[in-house]
């Protein structure tokens, strides 16, 4: 080891240079070391939402996000809900039997798809290529529907249609109904998307 000594202005450039390379050091470690945290949009992502749907009329939809994705709730009339099972012959899955696990929970088996039957719970996204159908809810010809139309949502990317329960008409793209989001009512004018089990 040499005996000869560094000079001052060495030292304080062997110093200077350490703390730098020291605080970039923790700048890289600090980002790196935030990614095994998920972010809080993140977790509100998977959260489950809930809704008041008291000022929802017959007739009216609203949308909400859940997971990035839309879900509508619409609020039937007595005639929609009526037209629904006169539609059966025209629909690909009228039931609901085709995939029930992944798109219609046990409680919306039911020809309205839904736990209540005038209020309908759906994820807004065609089930051909994820397009967001339109509201077409009223009744009787128009631009590409035909002239019987009872209501529905139309998907205006391929044509896919869809009746008031979100079952998909018969020769279209969509090879699935829509999909239905677990949920749960928490009072008569209270909804929770995302979860459908009382904890």
């Amino acid at each position: 080891m040499s005996d000869t000594p560094i000079d001052s202005s060495k030292r304080t450039w062997l110093i200077a240079s350490g703390c730098a390379g020291a605080v970039g050091g923790v700048a890289t470690a600090v980002p790196f070391v935030s990614t095994f945290q998920p972010s809080e949009k993140a977790k509100a992502a998977g959260a489950a939402v809930e809704v008041d749907i008291s000022a929802l009329k017959p007739g009216e939809k609203m949308t909400v996000e859940w997971r990035g994705k839309p879900v509508w709730i619409v609020k039937r009339t007595p005639e929609q809900l009526a037209d629904l099972p006169q539609l059966d012959s025209q629909l690909a899955d009228p039931k609901s039997a085709r995939k029930p696990d992944e798109f219609t929970p046990v409680y919306a088996r039911n020809e309205a798809r839904s736990i209540k039957p005038e209020i309908f719970v759906a994820v807004g996204i065609c089930t051909h290529l994820g397009c967001s159908p339109s509201d077409k809810f009223a009744t009787g010809a128009q631009p590409s529907l035909p002239d019987d139309w009872k209501g529905g949502f139309l998907c205006p990317c391929h044509g896919s249609t869809f009746d008031m329960a979100g079952r998909v008409f018969k020769n279209k793209p969509a090879p699935d109904n829509l999909e239905i989001p677990p949920h749960m009512y928490l009072s008569d004018s209270r909804l929770l998307i995302g979860e459908d089990k009382k904890a």
